[in-house]
């Protein structure tokens, strides 16, 4: 899952990546107005943190630009402010939760779990399909029943394709969501082949009733 920080109080912003990193998420940041839209508009988020006070302007108003675009990564508006007003103008705008500073980050984690539980897997604890379970908060995979033993990278690349089945998936949007949006600076994406590799074998050895299936010259889908 990959979260990125919109928060100009740079002591904050790095606390909340490094909770974030512990709990395994894949974390981007940006600290102004502009960076900060930059990335909401380019990238692909499973949420967004979003301050309200930034350097150069409003965090409701990157929120505006980017319902206004169709961009519909979740959003969690942070901050200082804890005014009906504020609140109702980040809804109003598309946001998905309010959280006022400061606060706890067991709270905070509570808050971007249940979003992407209800924008991501669609309102469900565990993710199902064919004869394979992922259950997202413990990080576990089974077959049959059977837990099947994946390292962090494996384990978020089939956590991005159990929430996609059957869906054509291409390879730069693989790379930066499991991998963070510099891998668009990457010479070749050889290194999503060596990874995709391992998990076939693993998911065939286990006897899972699916695979990931390689599209020449475009991606890969689960099948």
């Amino acid at each position: 899952m990959k979260i990125l920080i919109i928060e100009d109080e740079l002591q904050l912003q790095g606390a909340i990546q490094e909770f974030l990193v512990g709990e395994q998420f894949l974390v981007e940041v940006a600290s102004t107005f502009d960076s900060g839209l930059e990335k909401a508009l380019t990238y692909s988020y499973d949420c967004i943190l979003l301050d309200i006070m930034l350097p150069g302007g409003s965090g409701l108003d990157i929120l505006k630009v980017m319902r206004q675009e169709g961009v519909k990564s979740p959003v969690l508006i942070l901050s200082a402010k804890d005014s009906v007003d504020d609140k109702v103008v980040g809804l109003e705008r598309g946001a998905d939760d309010y959280l006022a500073k400061p606060f706890h980050f067991a709270e905070l984690l509570a808050r971007v779990k249940s979003i992407i539980r209800r924008n991501v897997q669609h309102g469900t604890l565990f993710l199902t399909y064919k004869n394979v379970m992922l259950d997202p908060d413990t990080r576990e995979v089974s077959v049959g029943g059977v837990p099947l033993l994946l390292n962090r990278k494996e384990y978020d690349l089939f956590y991005y394709f159990m929430l996609r089945p059957n869906r054509l998936l291409e390879k730069m949007t693989i790379a930066e969501t499991v991998w963070g949006d510099h891998a668009d600076q990457a010479d070749n994406l050889d290194f999503i082949y060596s990874q995709i590799k391992n998990l076939r074998k693993k998911l065939k050895t286990a006897g899972a009733e699916l695979d990931i299936q390689a599209v020449y010259g475009v991606g890969y889908k689960l099948v």
